[in-house]
C-alpha cells in the first residue's frame, strides 16, 4: 500500500525509456475521466484540456497513450508522490532548450531539485540518479558534468496535481473505485462495423479458430467461410459460384490470440483484465491491446480487414508491418479497428485523408495580395548593434530602487536587499544595485540584467523574464532565407468564401553564427521549403502582415533542437504556429480551427509584434 493521502501524476513513457509527466492541468482533466467511472467511456480525449496535445487519445483500458494521425501508442501510468514534494506543491522546474523554451523535468528529477532547494543546499549532483549534471542554485544554471556546458534552469508555480486520500493500491486499474466498476455499462453500438469487432474480439478472448462472424448473423451465413454478397461489377472483378458467394475471403483468427506471461502474472490471478465484469463462468475477460504480441496484432488487424472486406464494410489499408515503434505492429492503416478491439468507444469508418497541399495551381492563377507590397522577402545575417554598452541599454527601461523590497530577485534568486548572486562573467556595476523596469514594475539586480542582456541577442532589446514585456524591438536568430507569398484560387477548409494566402519559407543549410547555439558548426535544415497557409479574409491579411515583421526581425525560425526528431542543430519553428495543412487537420497544423487566426495574434505579440510594429517597420 501507498500513503493515506497522495498526489496523482499522470506520466507517459518515451523513447528513451523515461517516464515524462502530463502537466497538472492534463493530469487534473484525466482524473476527471477516471472518478466518471466506465460511463465516460474509458478514453480520454487530450486536446479538450491542451489544444497541443490534440492528436492524443488515453485509452485507460489497456493503459496507452494512441496518437490519431500516426497510430503510435505509448504506455501511460497513473503514478502517486508525496504531497509535501514538488508536485503537491505545484513546483516545476525546468531547463532552457537551445531554441530559448522552457522543458521540465522528469517528475523525479524536479523532485530531487525541490528537496535541495528547501534544504538551502547551495547545489545538488543529480549523478545518483543517473544523471550528469549540477543543479547550482546561486546562480540558477544547469552544468554538464562531463562537457562543463551550461543552461539556465528556473522554478515556477503552477497547479497543484490532483490530490487522493484513502487506501491506495500500487496498480490501479481502471475503473477507479467500486461504484464506477458497478455502474451498468452503456448500450452496445448496433453498427456493423461494431458487431464485427465485437466478434473478432470474442474470437480472440476464447481461442476460436473458426471464421470471424457477426454473432446475429452466424445462423446465416454459407458453410465453409464463404460470405453472401451482391454480384460484382467492373473490370476483374471475381465471378460467383452457383450460392452466390465469394469464397477465400474470410480467414481464421489466431487461435493462440493472448500472449500469457505466467512470470508476470501471480498465482491463481485470472488472464483478464481486473476490471473486466464478470462472466457466466468467470473466465471471458476483455483482453487489452497491451496483452496481444506483434505476430497476433498484425493477424488481428489483417483478419478483421478482410471481414470488414468482405462485409461491404469500408476499410483503409494495413501499413507499417516492419515498423519498429515500441508496439510494432500493423496499426498505421488499422488503427480504429485496434482501437476497438482495445475497447475503445469508437466505431469504425475510413479515416480522412491527409491533405498537405492543394490542388496543382499554374503561374497565371496565382495572384498578388491587394494591401501587401510585393511577393517575397529576403532577411541576411544582422550585426548586433554597436556603439551601446549593455549599462547604456538598460539605462533606457530602467528607474533605479534606492530601498529595494525585502524579496528575491527571480533571475539571481537572492534577495534584493543582498547583493547579486550571479557568478559568471562580471559586469561593471556594482552588484548591489537595483531597478525597476519601468512599464511592468517588476525589480532586478541591475547586475543580473546585465548579465542576462549580454547572454542574449544583444539587439538593443530587453524582456522582462517574470511577465515577458518587451522593451524596444526584440529580433532573433533565425538564419538567412527567402519567405514567398501569394494568393491561390482555392478555399481552407471552414473558410468557404474566400481565396488562400499561400506562404512558402526557404531556408538553406550553413555556418552557425556568433549569435547561435554553437558559432562555426553547420546546422542542418529539414522539410524547407515549408508551405503554409492562412485565409484571404480581412484577419488573415492582418496575420500576414504581421508575419512579414515577424520574419524581417528573423523571428520566425530558430536554430535548435528539434522536439520531433531529436536532431540537434537544425532549423526550427520559434514559437509561431503555422498551418502546414491545406485540405485537413489531422496533424493539428490544419483548418477548420475556428481560433487560430487569434492564437497566432497572441503569438505574435508575446514576440512584441502588433499592428504598431508595421508602422515601426515603414518608420
Amino acid at each position: 500500500m501507498l500513503l493515506a493521502s497522495a498526489v496523482v501524476v499522470w506520466e507517459w513513457l518515451n523513447e528513451h525509456g523515461r517516464w515524462r509527466p502530463y502537466s497538472p492541468a492534463v493530469s487534473h482533466h484525466i482524473e476527471a475521466v477516471v472518478r466518471a467511472g466506465p460511463r465516460a467511456g474509458g478514453s480520454v480525449v487530450l486536446g479538450q484540456v491542451d489544444s497541443r496535445l490534440a492528436p492524443y487519445i488515453i485509452d485507460l483500458q489497456s493503459m496507452n497513450q494512441f496518437r490519431q494521425d500516426t497510430g503510435t501508442l505509448r504506455p501511460v501510468r497513473r503514478n502517486y508522490y508525496d504531497p509535501s514534494s514538488a508536485p503537491g506543491k505545484g513546483v516545476v522546474w525546468e531547463w532552457e532548450n537551445d531554441n530559448g523554451s522552457w522543458t521540465p523535468y522528469d517528475m523525479e528529477v524536479g523532485i530531487t531539485i525541490q528537496h535541495a532547494y528547501e534544504k538551502q543546499h547551495p547545489w545538488i549532483d543529480l549523478t545518483s540518479i543517473g544523471f550528469s549534471y549540477i543543479i547550482d542554485f546561486s546562480t540558477m544554471g544547469q552544468i554538464n558534468r562531463q562537457t562543463q556546458r551550461q543552461r539556465r534552469v528556473r522554478r515556477r508555480l503552477d497547479l497543484i496535481y490532483p490530490l487522493v486520500t484513502g487506501t491506495l493500491p500500487k496498480a490501479q486499474s481502471w475503473p477507479a473505485s467500486p461504484s464506477s466498476a458497478a455502474s451498468p455499462p452503456a448500450p452496445p453500438c448496433s453498427c456493423p462495423q461494431c458487431i464485427l469487432v465485437m466478434s473478432v474480439k470474442a474470437a480472440v478472448v476464447n481461442g476460436s479458430t473458426g471464421p470471424l462472424q457477426a454473432p446475429a448473423a452466424r445462423k446465416n451465413m454459407p458453410p465453409s467461410g464463404a460470405v453472401k454478397l451482391p454480384p460484382p461489377s467492373g473490370p476483374g472483378a471475381k465471378p460467383l459460384d452457383s450460392t452466390g458467394t465469394i469464397r477465400g475471403l474470410v480467414k481464421t483468427a489466431p487461435s493462440q490470440a493472448i500472449r500469457r506471461q505466467a512470470s508476470s502474472t501471480p498465482a491463481g490471478a485470472a488472464v483478464g483484465s481486473p476490471a473486466s465484469p464478470p462472466g457466466g463462468n468467470g473466465k471471458t475477460g476483455r483482453v487489452a491491446l497491451a496483452t496481444l504480441n506483434r505476430t497476433n496484432l498484425q493477424r488481428l488487424a489483417i483478419a478483421q480487414s478482410r471481414v470488414l472486406i468482405a462485409s461491404g464494410v469500408p476499410t483503409v489499408p494495413v501499413k507499417n508491418l516492419n515498423g519498429s515503434s515500441p508496439v510494432n505492429p500493423a496499426l498505421a492503416g488499422i488503427t480504429g479497428i485496434l482501437m476497438s478491439a482495445a475497447g475503445l468507444p469508437v466505431c469504425l469508418t475510413r479515416p480522412p485523408k491527409l491533405v498537405l497541399h492543394p490542388p496543382p495551381v499554374s503561374k497565371s492563377e496565382i495572384k498578388s495580395i491587394p494591401g501587401v507590397s510585393n511577393t517575397s522577402r529576403k532577411t541576411t545575417k544582422k550585426q548586433a548593434k554597436k556603439g551601446k554598452t549593455p549599462e547604456e541599454v538598460l539605462k533606457k527601461y530602467l528607474q533605479k530602487v534606492r530601498h529595494p523590497p525585502d524579496e528575491d530577485c527571480t533571475i539571481c534568486m537572492e534577495r534584493l536587499t543582498a547583493p547579486s548572486g550571479y557568478k559568471g562573467p562580471q559586469p561593471t556595476v556594482k552588484p548591489d544595485l537595483v531597478g525597476k523596469l519601468s512599464r511592468c514594475g517588476h525589480i532586478y539586480h541591475i547586475y543580473c540584467l546585465v548579465a542576462m542582456y549580454n547572454n542574449g541577442n544583444k539587439d538593443g532589446s530587453l524582456q522582462c523574464p517574470t511577465c515577458k514585456t518587451i522593451y524596444g524591438v526584440k529580433t532573433g536568430t533565425q538564419p538567412p532565407g527567402k519567405m514567398e507569398y501569394h494568393l491561390i484560387p482555392h478555399s481552407l477548409p471552414g473558410h468557404p468564401d474566400c481565396k488562400t494566402i499561400r506562404i512558402i519559407y526557404s531556408i538553406p543549410p550553413g555556418i552557425q553564427g556568433p549569435e547561435h547555439p554553437n558559432p562555426g558548426k553547420s546546422f542542418s535544415a529539414r522539410g524547407f521549403p515549408r508551405h503554409c497557409y492562412l485565409p484571404d479574409s480581412e484577419k488573415g491579411r492582418k496575420v500576414l502582415k504581421l508575419l512579414l515583421v515577424a520574419w524581417d526581425r528573423r523571428l520566425i525560425f530558430a536554430i535548435g533542437t528539434s522536439s520531433t526528431t531529436g536532431e540537434s542543430d537544425t532549423v526550427i519553428w520559434n514559437e509561431v504556429h503555422h498551418k502546414t495543412e491545406f485540405g485537413s487537420n489531422l496533424t493539428g497544423h490544419g483548418y477548420p480551427d475556428a481560433n487560430y487566426l487569434d492564437n497566432v495574434l497572441a503569438e505574435l505579440a508575446a514576440q512584441g509584434i502588433s499592428e504598431d510594429s508595421t508602422a515601426q517597420e515603414k518608420d
